[in-house]
């Protein structure tokens, strides 16, 4: 690394430490994550260069998956390869996966509690608001050109009414962006700031490659493969080790694109919880340390609660972990297997105008999920609307909740027009949340 404008590289016990620290700290869902890695390790500790951090995002909001976990098992691939890499990611799942196996059972316990249900109807209007101040953040930072404002609009129409799926949607910006930047580079906006940054001088082996393949591909199928052999392969545990699967693999666009896809299948296809009980699950993810993506852990618990066969709790500990491990060991495959090819790649102008574009795109994707949640939270009866082949769930206007309305109108205004903290309004939501249902 360039060393005129970094300082020496960490330890690797100084790095662990501070890798625990953002573990602890990192609420605020990827936005908040991805701003405190660049404070710390950017700023502060200057283990690497601006551009260096900003390729590594870019590349993470490509790959399927959570973009701030895979940031930060690139930043500590790059300072200490396999070890540093493993460090950061474990380190950055840990402590949210405990909190948010310990929320669940309570949730499922006693949510019906009135202190608890209203907890909770206060949380969801608090992540509608959360969601939509992400959306603006990553535009703020995306949008640089009408070209690219024109692309996140095409993205959400392509995902919203046109139900295209997300990775061609994806793919399709990512082609774009690199047809375009080559015609008319000032429509991008992307420019690609050199550093000397000593890249890789040997591409990897194929023998290394394969090995990681190896590895990754027992480590992520064994557990998968003991519930399809211990319960067969229509039991609840089954589908959670494929439907995280084939999440993992088919989720571009980061945390907040996940959450729109399993958000749509958890509750209309498998059915394992309602939508109601999807915001929840974020409203809670949202409290914790950690990715926010850590809200799959809550949607395997709930449906191994509800259909393991075993007892709940167990059941429901069991579908978490499931859920967990599938949809994160794909995470350091990603990293392991690409980085050094992409370090290599850093300072070609024409991938870093498909990333530009892509990024673009992901603002379309935001958008669409949040779209989704608000009308599964504002009104309480959905009706199917077909029209070429097409479906969609639209709201019965007069199934509108009045309070979650006047709830979720307050909580925008306290994030867009005083800029109140994530701590004050998941608190303040959560109270008035409690006011309002001994009120009805």
């Amino acid at each position: 690394m360039d060393t005129t404008s970094h300082n020496p590289p960490p330890t690797f016990a100084e790095a662990f430490r501070i890798w625990a620290k953002i573990g602890l700290l990192s609420f605020g869902g990827p936005a908040g994550q991805i701003a405190m890695m660049h404070r710390i390790v950017v700023d502060e500790k200057k283990w690497v260069s601006e551009p260096q951090f900003l390729h590594a995002l870019n590349f993470c909001m490509l790959l399927p998956g959570p973009e701030a976990q895979q940031t930060a098992v690139y930043i500590g691939w790059l300072l200490h390869r396999w070890k540093g890499g493993l460090a950061a990611g474990l380190l950055f799942i840990l402590p949210g996966l405990a909190v948010i196996l310990g929320l669940s059972t309570i949730y499922v316990l006693w949510r019906e509690v009135p202190v608890i249900s209203g907890v909770f109807f206060g949380l969801q209007a608090a992540v509608l608001a959360i969601v939509f101040e992400a959306m603006q953040r990553i535009a703020r930072r995306a949008i640089k050109t009408r070209f690219l404002l024109g692309l996140s609009a095409a993205a959400f129409i392509g995902l919203f009414v046109l139900q295209i799926p997300f990775p061609l949607v994806v793919l399709g910006a990512g082609l774009l962006g690199w047809r375009i930047g080559k015609a008319r580079p000032d429509w991008i906006g992307a420019q690609v700031k050199h550093d000397a940054d000593v890249l890789p001088s040997v591409a990897p082996s194929w023998q290394r490659n394969l090995g990681i393949l190896a590895l990754f591909a027992l480590l992520w199928a064994g557990p998968v493969l003991y519930s399809f052999a211990a319960f067969g392969h229509d039991h609840v545990f089954s589908q959670i080790g494929i439907f995280f699967s084939k999440m993992a693999v088919v989720t571009f666009g980061g945390a907040y694109a996940v959450l729109a896809y399993v958000g749509q299948q958890a509750v209309e296809i498998y059915g394992w919880l309602g939508p109601d009980e999807m915001l929840h699950g974020l409203g809670l993810a949202e409290t914790t340390p950690g990715p926010l993506i850590l809200v799959l852990t809550f949607v395997g618990y709930i449906a191994g609660f509800r259909f393991g066969g075993l007892d709940p709790l167990l059941g429901g500990v069991a579908g978490g972990l499931l859920a967990t491990w599938v949809t994160f060991v794909p995470c350091f495959l990603w990293i392991f297997l690409c980085a050094p090819y992409v370090e290599r790649i850093r300072h070609i102008q024409a991938f870093s105008h498909a990333l530009a574009a892509i990024t673009a795109a992901v603002v379309g994707v935001i958008l669409n999920l949040a779209v989704w949640f608000s009308l599964h939270t504002l009104f309480r009866d959905m009706q199917p609307v077909s029209w070429s082949g097409m479906t969609w769930d639209l709201p019965v206007l007069a199934s509108l909740d009045p309070w979650m309305a006047a709830l979720s109108a307050a909580a925008l205004i306290a994030v867009f027009r005083f800029h109140l903290g994530l701590g004050w309004l998941l608190g303040s939501a959560a109270i008035a949340g409690i006011a309002l249902k001994f009120l009805q």
